[in-house]
């Protein structure tokens, strides 16, 4: 047999220059520089976090103290005043009416109520545990908005139900991460365990 018509010498049934484990070559993955547009995206969510943030932590401020500006010092929850005491019992209409009457003023509501705006405001504030606070704040606002069906100025739909979708929006963006402690609190060992709460 000729030469080159002569099969290639093997080692151990192998061609000697194909290596027995061959190694492909990885290139690095560099993160993308992040556009003009995505960071600006950022920054306005950063910004409608803080919003609303200040605005269920006003809420609870303005209901402990009686900050005067929706509730009287002497309605104060310091000074002996129920919280949930004049919007249920006064402010709400439509199918659950009766529902919400009934439990204004309640002791259990009063504490559920100002937990859930406290907790929502700093964690929006902080950027710390947004997920949790959209879902209890998402849950809070709806409640509200069922509260007083049908609203006054649109057959279905009212800031409630909006404030709730920009909540879930915060969350799926993780928008404690700018201008926020959310970074540092998704590299804690709770979160890395439990997502939900980043």
């Amino acid at each position: 047999m000729p030469a080159l018509l002569a099969p290639a010498p093997t080692v151990n049934g192998r061609h000697p220059a194909v290596p027995a484990n061959p190694v492909t070559p990885v290139t690095p993955v560099t993160a993308a520089a992040e556009t003009g547009a995505a960071r600006a995206t950022r920054y306005v969510m950063a910004g409608l976090r803080l919003a609303l943030g200040w605005i269920f932590l006003w809420a609870f401020l303005d209901k402990l103290f009686g900050l005067g500006h929706e509730t009287t010092t002497k309605a104060a929850w310091i000074n002996g005043g129920k919280p949930t005491q004049g919007f249920l019992k006064f402010g709400t209409e439509g199918p659950f009416a009766e529902f919400y009457q009934g439990i204004a003023g309640a002791g259990w509501t009063n504490w559920l109520f100002m937990i859930g705006l406290a907790g929502i405001g700093v964690a929006l504030i902080t950027g710390v545990g947004v997920r949790a606070a959209a879902v209890a704040g998402g849950l809070l606002l709806v409640l509200m908005w069922t509260a007083v069906l049908p609203p006054a100025n649109n057959p279905f739909l009212d800031d409630h139900l909006v404030y709730a979708g920009v909540l879930a929006a915060l969350a799926l963006t993780n928008a404690g991460d700018t201008l926020g402690l959310g970074r540092r609190w998704a590299r804690t060992a709770l979160v890395r365990r439990h997502g939900f709460l980043r």
